[in-house]
């Protein structure tokens, strides 16, 4: 009975590792690509033990410990502890979102399309395809895991040795498995792929916000987080394995969970049914604004929650930033005073440029819902009607400005509410506000850009999310790593004045805006103009 339910699971398997030999390949090469060049990166910049030491006490503050984590090693702040202490997390949330979209797409989007049905029509059993999604998984993270610490150890650089960099690599790898895991299992509860997605994605942010909480107030609290875990291998420092294979572990329970509940459902249904719809559809529906809101609202929703959430969590460390600076001497030798503005102030500038690119995410997928549509062959009953292409892209276009605007100001809100909260005398609303809604030209940019990519064909479309995870890694590791300035004047966000500590550069604004505008023709002449992909 067992060999019927994984039948033919081999063959399944060798059909998968063909249709993602490419999409697997770029990025198990840009994460290992990506982690090699920072390290080389690190030794370039700090010559000598007492520029490290110096970088380690900017490490304390609670900021800081937030957003990379908690420091081990910062008493001797080698290029293995710098490494693993500024680069793990980063990494390991690039690697649980690879793992988390290629769980989804071929098992609860594969039945979405009508694709699983077809295979389960030839001779294969009922758990074959995961199983078979399964062993890919473990094999592209396991690749990923054994490239990056061959690579970091291959580098010689000092302190990042065997174990520690095979360690490194492990972390990767476990991860990346337990989130596959993650998405299997929420694979089988949701009725859709974009559900399966949202509930995973909203797991690795709830990962996030309960690592960062812990690392700054309470380190058991870590403990509840699978990012904890893997931080508290203490890499390049004490190298301890067991968190590593409680990830490992655990992950391979929630697996066997994942194929009890394949095995109990049937094809094409989910344990979180959809509710039933109104009989009769509203006014505001019968419209493509209305249509293209209400497929996606539950995703808009959930990432405007988790927004404020995030902004929130930032802005609670804010309250021990000033008495961390005034203990520590040697970063008031470091650190240039800007006149008139707070520590606090020059810190919500750093952290809103982060803020920005990550409310960018749901703008980009409000787009590129029209292109969802269009390869799952429903964007026809657009057309079907007295709609034309440039009504439907800019309906689109519409949901992505509203969205934009809500987000950024969500995050500000969420770090202006808490901070408050916790700042004698609190923050100023304007302050934050400001500095949140100056990066709207760099959303719109990025907003042209993919519109371009629409209009040129739905199959490239993907190439901005590249482009986004550029600007994440040019201006989040701009500060630690020092990139070259050309690099980071490649991004859009890299022209953006950091509010409140620098004045408002109105000039870049109208341009940035005025190459967004740009773009939109572009794009809106080109989809008017190509044939209709599936």
């Amino acid at each position: 009975m067992t060999g019927l339910l994984f039948k033919n699971t081999g063959r399944l398997l060798r059909f998968l590792a063909r249709q993602n030999r490419l999409r697997m390949s770029v990025w198990i090469v840009f994460v290992v690509a990506i982690t090699l060049v920072i390290a080389v990166s690190l030794t370039d910049l700090y010559n000598n033990k007492a520029e490290r030491q110096a970088i380690a006490e900017t490490m304390h503050n609670p900021a800081m410990t937030a957003m990379v984590g908690k420091g081990y090693g910062l008493d001797n702040y080698t290029f293995g502890a710098m490494m693993a202490h500024q680069m793990l997390l980063f990494t390991a949330i690039v690697v649980a979102i690879m793992s988390i979209l290629l769980v989804t797409r071929h098992t609860r989007a594969e039945e979405e399309d009508g694709r699983m049905e077809l295979m389960r029509s030839l001779p294969t059993g009922r758990l074959s395809n995961l199983m078979a999604v399964m062993n890919l998984a473990c094999f592209t993270n396991l690749l990923l895991a054994l490239l990056t610490g061959i690579g970091l150890f291959a580098l010689g650089i000092e302190s990042m040795d065997l174990e520690g960099s095979l360690l490194y690599g492990a972390s990767l790898g476990a991860i990346g498995y337990f989130f596959a895991a993650v998405t299997a299992v929420f694979a089988q509860l949701s009725e859709s792929s974009r559900g399966a997605n949202g509930l995973a994605f909203l797991v690795l942010g709830i990962a996030y916000m309960i690592r960062a909480m812990g690392d700054v107030s309470n380190e058991a609290l870590s403990w509840f987080s699978p990012l904890g875990w893997i931080l508290g291998g203490e890499v390049y420092v004490t190298n301890y394995w067991w968190p590593m294979l409680l990830t490992f572990v655990v992950a391979l329970l929630i697996w066997l969970l994942a194929f009890y509940l394949n095995h109990m459902r049937d094809m094409g249904a989910g344990f979180l049914t959809s509710r039933p719809g109104k009989k009769r559809a509203s006014k505001f529906l019968t419209t493509p604004v209305g249509l293209l809101f209400r497929i996606q609202r539950t995703t808009i929703i959930a990432w405007a929650i988790g927004l404020l959430v995030l902004g929130a969590s930032y802005g609670s460390v804010l309250g021990d930033l000033e008495s961390f600076f005034a203990d520590v001497d040697i970063m008031q030798e470091m650190l240039t005073p800007v006149t008139g503005y707070t520590l606090t102030e020059q810190f919500i500038a750093m952290l809103m440029s982060i803020m920005a690119m990550f409310s960018t995410i749901p703008v980009l997928m409000a787009m590129l819902k029209v292109v969802g549509e269009e390869k799952k062959h429903r964007i026809e009953h657009f057309f079907s009607r007295a709609v034309s292409r440039h009504r439907l892209l800019g309906s689109a276009l519409v949901i992505a400005f509203i969205v934009a605007f809500v987000m950024l100001s969500l995050t500000a809100i969420g770090l202006w509410s808490a901070g408050t909260a916790v700042i004698e005398g609190g923050l100023e609303f304007a302050v934050v506000y400001k500095a949140s809604l100056v990066y709207v030209p760099a959303v719109w940019v990025m907003l042209g850009i993919t519109i371009t990519l629409i209009g040129v064909s739905g199959k490239i479309t993907n190439w901005i999310w590249g482009y986004l995870v550029y600007s994440f890694i040019v201006v989040y590791l701009g500060n630690l790593i020092q990139f070259p300035e050309w690099m980071i004047k490649l991004s859009p966000y890299g022209y953006i004045p950091q509010l409140p500590i620098e004045t408002m550069n109105w000039d870049v604004a109208l341009i940035l805006t005025a190459i967004a505008v740009g773009f939109t023709w572009i794009g809106f002449i080109g989809y008017r103009n190509r044939d209709m992909e599936g």
